[in-house]
């Protein structure tokens, strides 16, 4: 489980897809290493061994930053974002647990598994379409930008571990 947000050296997430978020244990690894600064802690939340106590770091930045990585790859969650969770049939909004991705060229007609060719569907219009050429989806299918992705990341709701994540997190934009 994830508790603990981490903010490369200039304050922002470093990453959002997925969120930038690590174990407490590793938190306090990092804390003691004094590889981070803890900008947040669990007011509620103490780990102790026999000689030392602290509070969980809710909050972490790193001392150096770190270049993030801006490459997209391929997976059903990144086409459900990219869709913003609705079918590109006929547009109805899904949860990530209903939605399915749908080969616009079918697979057994050529059809490869990639960004250009996959896309968000309900199960009907998935059912309806087969293992058809028609109907087309809405938009065409297209490799999104990391920014494409985070931009529509920020708009979904978000559970967030610890209120404070919120700032750090919507701070981005």
């Amino acid at each position: 489980m994830s508790d603990t947000l981490v903010l490369n050296a200039d304050g922002q997430p470093y990453s959002v897809l997925p969120l930038s978020a690590i174990s407490w244990q590793e938190s306090i690894k990092y804390m003691v290493l004094g590889k981070v600064h803890v900008l947040e802690w669990y007011d509620d939340w103490l780990v102790s061994s026999p000689t030392w106590e602290t509070k969980v770091p809710a909050v972490i930045m790193v001392k150096k930053y770190i270049k993030k990585n801006t490459h997209v790859r391929f997976s059903k969650y990144n086409v459900f974002l990219r869709d913003s969770f609705a079918c590109q049939y006929c547009y109805t909004q899904l949860s990530r647990s209903v939605a399915t991705i749908d080969h616009v060229i079918p697979v057994s007609k050529g059809g490869k598994t990639t960004f250009d060719n996959v896309v968000t569907a309900c199960q009907p219009c998935n059912s309806m379409k087969g293992n058809n050429l028609y109907p087309k989806p809405k938009i065409t299918p297209e490799r999104p930008t990391y920014y494409q992705l985070v931009k529509n990341r920020q708009q979904l709701d978000v559970a967030y571990k610890h209120p404070s994540w919120e700032k750090f997190i919507l701070n981005q934009q």
